[in-house]
Formats: structure tokens, C-alpha cells, sequence
């Protein structure tokens, strides 16, 4: 062998080396990333610190009721959200489409409804085990359809005539509805409806505005209670299971979600929980009230006195409105066992400090409370220059007094916190105070444990106003 030929042999020896070297790095890079990827949803739920999940605004799903944040799906996140650690947030809209383009572009991390699983939506989302089972059904008007019973209503679909069936825009029910059509022999004209709720349909079928719709069979079930000229007893399409809608580049969340809901279901939580929403008979009292979201935009009979008096102090009304039913439900004859009295829960001396007495309207309560805000407000150093913050601050200085507030912040100060932030900051310190020795210079919990009476005040408030804001306009 001459020596060009050595040296050829050479050469290939270590080119074919360092492609075997190069491919290993890139199948071990991309094993890695895949890894790495399974960890992502996760990973951007602990970073950000709040998990954000879409939903729809229906009697069933997530909806207020005198001022209570209340709701199937609601329920259910707000034990998943306590499961993974993190605060909830909630983004509500009934167009469907909207909520897969928030989940496509991660501004929210999974959508709560009861999403078929099909091999469609599989195209769609990754899904979550299955919460249960429902099946789709035709809604009708009794007596007033065309057709070849006796009462005019259709029997079967094998009876239906060509005419329009409006169905709720969907892309996770597309088989379901194309099923529903060959059913129909072809004859059912399809009318997609966007962002509209499955219970708007069913209203409109019972005021006769529209002849025909097709929903999930237990959402129809409880408006039936609602609407008693609707009929549901068409199939329209047969039993499937349903679930959560998640991202389709990780796994890592869907397997959370697989492992709270194996739990959830063990401890027979999920069964209550749905048998509250969809087998209870005061879902339809609700519409009897002018303080359900789903018929009305009211919170209380004092939303505009409310709205008026919040132009002293620049806050949103329905952060005040939140902070007035945190006190006292909007019963504005509550006395606390501390003698704290009215809408807003003023002890005597701040009331009659404000201009109020036991006489006062409702109104003048109010009134007396933002001004007690604003006062408060004003105490507060000017270094606290966030909006948000000071809205933290001066809702924990109205519940235990702004003195122990300012002690908190000088604490957490002291012990490396930042005294212009409240969360994981100066809250910390606030609920961990001494009973014996308020300002006790320790920093251990062992020692000093939580005797903060009205922990989650401030978050609850807040937590509260934030649905107020998707749900009342």
C-alpha cells in the first residue's frame, strides 16, 4: 500500500469517526430535549407562579351567584390549582376557537371544558384522562317542528326534514356534528354559531327563534329544568368521553393532571362536585335572580353606588365590590362579634371617624369605607410605587390595621425581603408575628407560627376581583 493510499485510509478512518461522533450528539441532544420538553408546561406554571386556565361562561361551567364565584369547571381547577401550589387564573370566553389560540401560543396552560376525545381533537391537543361521559342530543321545541308525529316534533332523525340545526362553532365536535349530518340522510342544514354558549342555543330554541340545536345531553338536562317546552329526547349522537385540552409539546402537564384526577376520582370528589352542577335543583332558582351572570350583569343591588364612590379612590368598583362582600356578603344589617358593622365592616370608631353611625344607608356606608381606603392609602409610604402593590397593602392594613402592616414591612426589611412588595415579602412576615411578641426580631417559623386569624385575606379579595372582571361587566 503506498503511502497516498495510507493516508486516504487515514482521512476516512476519521471522517467516519466524527460522523458517528456528530449523529450520537444529536440523537443524545434530541433524547435530552425531549426530556427537557416534557418538563416545559411545568416548569412555566412554577416560573410565572399562577396557573392560567380557559373556560367558558355558562350556568354550569363558571359563573357568579350573588356574588360568589361558582361553577362545575371552576371547582375543579381551583382543586387542581391547590394540587400543583399555585394561585388560579381563569381566562372565559364561549368562542372556542379563541381559547385553542391562547393554549397554541402558551398564554394559558389548558382549557377546562368538557372536550370530546376523538382521534380529531387528538390532532388538536393532548388530553387528559377522562373526567366522564355524555352524549350529544337534538333540542327541540315541543309541538312546533314540522315532522310526522302527532305533537309536530321530531322522533327520529330518520324523520328529519331539510332544515337548519344550529350548532355551537367547535373544532374538538367536528365528527360529532358530520356524524350527526349522514344520520340525518343529509337533509340538516348546519349553522355554526361563534362564541355562544351551549345554554344560549337552548334559549333560543325555547323563545322559538330558532327550530333546532344540538347540545351535550347533561347540560341540556339541567336548562330542561329551566326551559319545560324544550325537548331532548333525540339522540343525536352516541355516548363519548370527555376531558381537559392541553399543549401538544409537553407531556409533563397532561401527567400532572392524569395524577390528581386518578386521586380526585379515588376520594369520590369529582362525583360531588358534578352531581352539585348538573343534578341539583337550584341551578334553576339561579335564573330567577337578577345576581346571576349568566342572565344578568349585576353583582348586588349596590353595583352603582359602588361604581360612584370608587372615582374617589381610582380603584376598579369590583375590587371594592369584592372587599364588600369579603366583609360582609352585601348585608348591609352585618355586626361582627368585634361590633364591626355594616357593608364594610367598620369598627365604631373608624366609622364614626368617617361620618358613619348605626343609621347610616347603605350608601353612606360605602361611602365611609373608600374614604377609609383613600386615608389608608395616604398613610402609606410613597416608596411603594407599584399600583398593584399598594391595593395589597392597603387591603391588609384595612383588615388588621396599618400599623401592623407598617411593622411587618420594617421586618421585612430587616430580614432581606423587599418592604415594597407584599406577597412572598411582607405578607410573609405579617402572618408570622409573634402573639406574645409582635416585633420579635426572629426569623424562624418553628418558633413563631402563623396566627394571622384571617390568613388569605388580601389573596382572596383579589382572587375574587378577578372574576368579578371576567364575568361582570
Amino acid at each position: 500500500m503506498n503511502k497516498k493510499s495510507r493516508i486516504y485510509i487515514i482521512l476516512r478512518t476519521v471522517l467516519l469517526g466524527l460522523a458517528i461522533v456528530a449523529i450520537a450528539f444529536f440523537v443524545t441532544r434530541g433524547m435530552f430535549h425531549r426530556e427537557e420538553t416534557k418538563k416545559d408546561a411545568l416548569r412555566r406554571i412554577r416560573e410565572r407562579g399562577y396557573l392560567i386556565a380557559l373556560t367558558d361562561q355558562n350556568t354550569l361551567n363558571y359563573f357568579l351567584y350573588r356574588g360568589e364565584p361558582m361553577g362545575y369547571q371552576l371547582e375543579l381547577l381551583e382543586s387542581f390549582s391547590k394540587h400543583l401550589g399555585v394561585p388560579l387564573k381563569i381566562i372565559a370566553s364561549n368562542d372556542i376557537s379563541k381559547l385553542q389560540y391562547y393554549l397554541y401560543y402558551n398564554a394559558a396552560d389548558l382549557i377546562a371544558l368538557n372536550l370530546p376525545i376523538s382521534g380529531h381533537g387528538k390532532k388538536l391537543v393532548r388530553f387528559s384522562d377522562p373526567f366522564g361521559e355524555t352524549r350529544m342530543v337534538l333540542v327541540q321545541r315541543k309541538g312546533s317542528g314540522p315532522g310526522k308525529s302527532e305533537s309536530g316534533m321530531i322522533k327520529s332523525l330518520n324523520d328529519f326534514p331539510e332544515d337548519t340545526v344550529y350548532i355551537r362553532k367547535n373544532q374538538f365536535m367536528e365528527a360529532e356534528y358530520h356524524s350527526f349530518y349522514k344520520e340525518t340522510g343529509k337533509r340538516a342544514i348546519l349553522k355554526e354559531e361563534a362564541d355562544i354558549s351551549q345554554e344560549e342555543l337552548i334559549k333560543r330554541v325555547a323563545e322559538g327563534t330558532i327550530r333546532f340545536a344540538i347540545c351535550q345531553e347533561n347540560v341540556a338536562m339541567v336548562l330542561h329544568r329551566v326551559y319545560r317546552n324544550i325537548d331532548i329526547s333525540v339522540l343525536a349522537f352516541p355516548l363519548f368521553s370527555y376531558g381537559w385540552g392541553m399543549g401538544m409539546g409537553s407531556d409533563s402537564l397532561r401527567i400532572e393532571v392524569d395524577t390528581w384526577l386518578k386521586e380526585f376520582k379515588r376520594s369520590r370528589h369529582l362525583k360531588k362536585i358534578y352531581l352539585d352542577y348538573f343534578d341539583n335543583q337550584r341551578i334553576a332558582g339561579f335564573f330567577q335572580s337578577d345576581y346571576f351572570s349568566v342572565s344578568g350583569n349585576q353583582l348586588s343591588p349596590f353595583d352603582n353606588a359602588i361604581r360612584e364612590q370608587c372615582k374617589q379612590v381610582w380603584w376598579d368598583w369590583r375590587l371594592v365590590a369584592s372587599l364588600i362582600y369579603e366583609e360582609s356578603n352585601f348585608r348591609p344589617g352585618q355586626i361582627s362579634s368585634h361590633s364591626a358593622s355594616g357593608l364594610m365592616q367598620l369598627m365604631p370608631e373608624t366609622a364614626a371617624k368617617f361620618g358613619i353611625d348605626s343609621t347610616a344607608t347603605p350608601e353612606r356606608q360605602i361611602a365611609g369605607g373608600v374614604k377609609y381606603l383613600r386615608y389608608l392609602d395616604n398613610q402609606l409610604p410613597e416608596d411603594i410605587e407599584s399600583p398593584v402593590e399598594r391595593v395589597y397593602f392597603v387591603l391588609a392594613s384595612y383588615n388588621v390595621g396599618i400599623g401592623k402592616v407598617l411593622a411587618a414591612r420594617e421586618k421585612a426589611e430587616k430580614f432581606g425581603k423587599d418592604k415594597n412588595r407584599w406577597n412572598g415579602h411582607v405578607d410573609y412576615y405579617l402572618l408570622r408575628r409573634s402573639i406574645k411578641n409582635p416585633i420579635a426580631n426572629s426569623d424562624s417559623l418553628k418558633t413563631y407560627p402563623v396566627d394571622y386569624k384571617t390568613e388569605g385575606f388580601v389573596d382572596d379579595i383579589v382572587s375574587r376581583f378577578y372574576h368579578y372582571r371576567n364575568l361582570i361587566r
